[in-house]
């Protein structure tokens, strides 16, 4: 299951995470590049997303907002752009947002990465109608699985103790986080790429208009 690229199931539907994704399942187009193809195809940005997540991150979420209208600025940002809702008295749209954007998604970014990462992909697919392609499938569901694993190993090692426990709860937590990074930054070069390849398509176009 962790590694299956079957279509989501409606019980993977559900949720926030799961509910946020769950329209985009059955959309026939896809993503110039599946998310394993980005670390060879989109390599510099795939590299740079990683070692610097909150920059890239938001540098991402300018640039999707203002390729989804441009010279927009920052002023159609708001909290994950209310694609997961809010939690209590933190509601997207009324954070200060708009007195401070960049400052709240550069909290964001420190706070939430996977949420982060998930929404400025998904603001490239409402836009073009882009659907999961089966390598986001399992990607995706491998780092869920090793995330949940991970914690699930560290709820155990606070109620029981043995040989290692230590050592292996932190190799285990090492490679749900790498495996993590690495996802996150295929999600963000997938969609950077999708960004400047519509912007080639488009300029032409705009170039006739002009003329």
């Amino acid at each position: 299951l962790c590694f299956s690229s079957k279509p989501l199931s409606p019980d993977e539907a559900k949720g926030k995470y799961g509910s946020a994704f769950g329209p985009y399942a059955s959309n026939p187009d896809k993503f110039d590049i599946s998310m394993c193809q980005a670390p060879f195809k989109a390599c510099p940005c795939w590299i740079t997303s990683m070692l610097c997540f909150p920059c890239a991150q938001t540098h991402m979420r300018k640039k999707a907002l203002n390729h989804i209208e441009p010279g927009s600025g920052w002023s159609n940002y708001e909290c994950c752009q209310g694609y997961f809702g809010g939690c209590c008295c933190l509601q997207p749209g009324k954070c200060g947002e708009s007195a401070c954007p960049v400052p709240c998604m550069c909290l964001e970014a420190c706070c939430c990465p996977g949420l982060a990462a998930s929404t400025n992909s998904m603001l490239i697919r409402d836009k073009y109608g882009l659907g999961l392609d089966e390598d986001d499938v399992r990607l995706i569901r491998c780092s869920n699985c090793l995330m949940c694993f991970a914690v699930i190993l560290s709820c155990i090692g606070i109620c029981f103790d043995w040989d290692g426990e230590q050592a292996c709860i932190s190799i285990v937590n090492g490679i749900a986080d790498v495996t993590f990074c690495c996802v996150s930054g295929c999600m963000t070069a997938q969609a950077n790429h999708e960004i400047d390849l519509r912007e080639k398509q488009q300029a032409p176009q705009r170039e006739a208009m002009e003329r």
